[in-house]
């Protein structure tokens, strides 16, 4: 067994004791809009050659012009950092992002320590949906069938009709998808599922409750700012 596979655990053990504590103190923070978890049925699944897919949910409740303000190319990329920028508070600066041209690294603390190798992020975007999508190239968490792309990491928005008069809802959705887990190939399903997945569960769903917030962290890159339009989101299933 591998160095980076004991590694793995060692890092979900002790993310594990960092995120009780840590996400508890996120949560106090005050709220701007109402934030429900709506997940779909069989989130979490991993079919027979071990490719895992995790999809977590949530319907934001707000002003139908606060929505109108923040719907542009501009804070779909902030909504991107923001994810990031959760991730680093959630467990203390323990994980960590590097920016490359071409990449986005999830190191622990610091290279050369990645977990997790992303290609440069992919931004489409109508009136009615927008969506950001990092490939998954390789990284520690990675098995060696699952890298060169085909995985991914995806933040899906959708606009939706409030339930009441001007309100909307924003309906967010993070999907990992493709994606053959380390450690379910080097230990056990049942080991992955109580480690690095659980993991991911519980952090995605504090990000998703944190939007209630509306607090978008301004991206690292810029790259949107001033632009009206992307190509159109279409659906990947």
């Amino acid at each position: 067994m591998s160095v980076w596979a004991w590694l793995a655990i060692a890092v979900g053990a002790a993310l594990l004791v960092v995120l009780a504590a840590n996400l508890v103190r996120i949560a106090r923070h005050p709220r701007v809009a109402r934030v429900t978890i709506a997940d779909p049925v069989g989130a979490t699944t991993m079919d027979g050659s071990g490719r895992a897919r995790s999809v977590q949910a949530a319907d934001l409740a707000l002003p139908e012009q606060a929505l109108a303000e923040i719907w542009t190319p501009m804070h779909l990329e902030r909504l991107a950092r923001t994810y990031w920028r959760f991730l680093t508070r959630a467990t203390l600066g323990l994980i960590r992002v590097v920016y490359t041209p071409r990449e986005r690294m999830i190191v622990l603390l610091a290279r050369p320590f990645v977990l997790l190798r992303f290609q440069a992020p992919e931004y489409q975007m109508d009136d009615r949906r927008g969506l950001v999508r990092w490939r998954i190239e390789r990284g520690v968490l990675v098995a060696r069938r699952g890298r060169g792309g085909d995985g991914y990491l995806e933040i899906e928005i959708e606009r939706r009709r409030g339930a009441e008069p001007g309100t909307a809802s924003l309906h967010v959705t993070v999907e990992v998808a493709n994606f053959y887990p380390m450690i379910a190939t080097t230990f056990s399903r049942p080991v992955y599922r109580m480690t690095q997945s659980f993991i991911h569960v519980l952090v995605t769903h504090a990000f998703l409750r944190s939007l209630a917030r509306l607090d978008l962290a301004r991206s690292r890159t810029g790259r949107f700012a001033g632009v009206e339009g992307l190509p159109q989101a279409t659906r990947s299933r």
